[in-house]
């Protein structure tokens, strides 16, 4: 929680010696102490969904149906560390250590920010079933492919990380909702590989709408 505070506020170099440097600095300045509560009260205000705590063999600092930075997430699962951030930005993201694989999706792609070769076909098929594609050279005879198929049997964990698109209307970048763990459940393909996830925990409704919606078109 507190890498990803530090990873929020400071710039990439700090200069800080430490995280507890860090967080004292944070604490000692009063004007930027303020400016955080009143942004983390207005955000509890407008909260108009149930943030649920993830059901996963360690601890995790982040709540399902939450909105995080990629910064922070990365931050959250260990993959970035007090002087040395994750240069992870690519779909997915292994944390080994944890057993354990993030996968970042977009529902919208636009080719100004995606190549050909990244444009997956990424969609809600209902509120607890998730299409997903994986990058080009999985498939269901490769050792990725065969690391999704049987990521239950080998412990493993899959979590999805969705956003809307990559920019809002005020050309903000946004954050991704967690949206908890999934299972699978079938695939078709290869090379890429279409995988159906099923979601432990149902889609937030706010974004169960806009997928649906895009889905249709």
């Amino acid at each position: 929680m507190l890498q990803m505070l530090h990873v929020d506020v400071w710039p990439e170099h700090s200069g800080f010696e430490s995280l507890e440097a860090s967080i004292r600095a944070i604490g000692q300045n009063n004007i930027l102490l303020q400016e955080i509560i009143e942004v983390l009260e207005y955000l509890n205000d407008s909260i108009g969904f149930e943030e649920l705590s993830a059901t996963l063999p360690y601890a995790l600092p982040l709540k399902v149906n939450a909105r995080y930075t990629r910064d922070q997430i990365l931050a959250a699962f260990r993959l970035s560390k007090f002087g040395k951030r994750s240069s992870n930005r690519e779909g997915v993201a292994p944390q080994e250590e944890l057993k354990t694989e993030l996968l970042f999706i977009n529902l919208i792609k636009s080719e100004e920010n995606f190549s050909p070769t990244t444009m997956y076909d990424d969609y809600a098929i209902s509120e607890s079933l998730f299409h997903w594609q994986t990058q080009n050279s999985a498939g269901p005879d490769t050792p990725k492919g065969l690391s999704y198929i049987h990521h239950k049997k080998n412990n493993k964990n899959i979590l999805l990380f969705i956003r809307e698109k990559k920019t809002d209307e005020f050309d903000q970048t946004m954050g991704y909702v967690f949206v908890g763990s999934a299972v699978y459940e079938d695939h078709s393909g290869s090379k890429p590989m279409s995988i159906r996830w099923k979601l432990h925990t149902p889609l937030p409704h706010y974004l169960w709408k806009q997928a649906a919606k895009l889905r249709v078109g």
